[in-house]
């Protein structure tokens, strides 16, 4: 059997019910995911968090926890329980589909109890200057898990565990806290002086137990879920390094290789290369400033020049290193990172990162199905066919036309693999055009549609598979040949997207 695309869903965005329905819904959903094109998903963090059934998992309690136990008010997270979860990832796996998980090592929330530790406070824009004198404040770093009793797992965490926390509950102050004999965590991110600190009791990556604590729960995780790779969290604010020995261990507890994504949110490719290199070359990285670049493209229109939408991109530098997005939980209205891209862009750069075979793109939850919470609409019949093209991808051979400011495309051309696709894909961020394209010599002579329907023009291409291809104002075309495009199409309308 050919090896597809690699082709993720990012299965959740923010603003999900919390009703504990999800795990059940995606297990539901496994058979129409496969159908669509998709080869993986990445689940949301499945462990307890600060708010209990609230929690979108990014404050973790108790990693033990995922769904069995009274803590934080609930049993079940947001998503349901462990139970809900584990039949979750076997449906799936079940449709041969690839399932990372959402993993938090920067910090914990939620302590059972205070702690009386000696500390110092840091400046908050540089965390190596200090600008207090010593003193006991009290922290909540005590983690005693006591809804748990000790099963799987009966260590205490305490506040040798972590570095510091950003507030003292003797004194009702908030700001950054050092605890004393403690140094932050480096090499990480060189913002405020030393980024190592963002929120909670920061994990000190260089105390011994911190370490053995999470390697010995990455071998419970692993062995009970089976999970095929991992998405880490703010690993900026995580020692460079710290995930050389992690990895390598869940690798030979797998007994093979392990899809693993890093998310350093900065949109400077330097700070992303360096980390690549730091790192020990472990971890493709998010593209970030492709993600600005269309959000910068949505937002300028016409201003915005196309040419320049792979310049200065982890995906142009090093493809192999780049997992491509155009949304996710954080940059949706109302969160951290907002950073919308404007829907009439979105359909160009789903057709970046889908059909321009460079880097892995993950599709976002809240672009396939909606977000009620926020009356977005899903995008619809567009995105389908986007990644039901990118199914029958067999081959990376394409030219680009990346040659005028406001009209740029580009065409997947001739491979020697004769089961592979051919297409032309143009786009306009202003006035109605064309562009006259190469697809190859195996189609000369054949007549290609936009497949999208935006543009009604047929193309015949010539004796060697040139032709010239149209697109209307402020939109995309995706010209595949006649016969092929009516196949596709009433393969689309047979899904069921709900």
């Amino acid at each position: 059997m050919e090896k597809k695309q690699r082709t993720l869903l990012q299965g959740f965005e923010w603003y999900l019910p919390e009703d504990q329905y999800h795990w059940q819904k995606i297990a539901e959903l496994a058979p129409l995911l496969k159908q669509i094109g998709f080869t993986s998903i990445w689940l949301p963090p499945a462990y307890k968090g600060l708010k209990g059934e609230k929690e979108v998992g990014y404050a973790p309690y108790d990693l033990y926890d995922l769904g069995e136990f009274q803590q934080q008010g609930t049993i079940a997270t947001k998503y349901g329980t462990k139970d809900e979860y584990l039949a979750c990832i076997h449906a799936l796996k079940e449709n041969d589909l690839e399932v990372l998980a959402d993993i938090v090592f920067d910090h914990f929330m939620g302590a059972d109890e205070k702690e009386e530790v000696l500390a110092e406070r840091c400046k908050a824009t540089d965390r190596e200057a200090i600008i207090s004198k010593q003193r006991m404040i009290e922290a909540r770093t005590k983690f005693t898990f006591s809804g748990r009793k000790g099963k799987y797992d009966n260590y205490q965490w305490s506040w040798k565990n972590f570095s510091g926390v950003d507030y003292d509950d003797k004194q009702k102050e908030e700001g950054i806290f050092k605890f004393v004999g403690k140094k932050w965590n480096s090499p990480v991110d060189n913002e405020n002086a030393n980024f190592d600190y963002l929120m909670g009791c920061n994990l000190d990556m260089t105390y011994p137990e911190t370490i053995q604590q999470l390697d010995n729960w990455g071998k419970w995780y692993q062995s009970i879920t089976d999970i095929d790779g991992y998405r880490f969290d703010a690993v900026k604010h995580i020692k460079f390094d710290f995930f050389n020995q992690w990895l390598l261990h869940r690798r030979k507890e797998k007994e093979q290789e392990l899809f693993i994504i890093g998310e350093y949110w900065n949109n400077d490719l330097q700070k992303l290369e360096n980390y690549i290199d730091q790192s020990g070359a472990l971890l493709p990285l998010f593209d970030i400033p492709l993600h600005y670049n269309f959000y910068e493209a949505a937002k300028k229109g016409n201003q915005y020049d196309l040419r320049k939408l792979l310049v200065n991109t982890l995906v142009d530098s090093r493809p192999e290193w780049a997992i491509t997005f155009v949304e996710n939980h954080d940059t949706q209205e109302g969160q951290s990172l907002e950073s919308w891209v404007l829907p009439w862009f979105k359909p160009m750069a789903y057709a970046i990162i889908l059909l321009l075979m460079k880097g892995t793109p993950v599709v976002f939850w809240g672009d396939l199905f909606g977000i009620p919470a926020k009356k977005v609409e899903k995008m619809g019949q567009t995105l389908i066919i986007l990644l039901k093209i990118r199914q029958q991808i067999r081959s990376n051979y394409e030219l680009t036309y990346f040659d005028d400011p406001t009209i740029v495309g580009w065409t997947h051309v001739d491979s020697l693999n004769e089961r592979d696709f051919n297409y032309a894909v143009i786009m306009s961020n202003d006035q109605n055009g064309s562009k006259q394209m190469c697809i190859g010599t195996r189609a000369a002579h054949k007549n290609y549609i936009d497949i999208l329907g935006n543009h009604h023009q047929i193309v015949r291409l010539n004796e060697v598979g040139i032709g010239n291809f149209y697109v209307k104002e402020r939109s995309l075309a995706v010209y595949v040949e006649e016969t092929v495009a009516k196949k596709l199409l009433a393969e689309v309308e047979q899904l069921d997207i709900k």
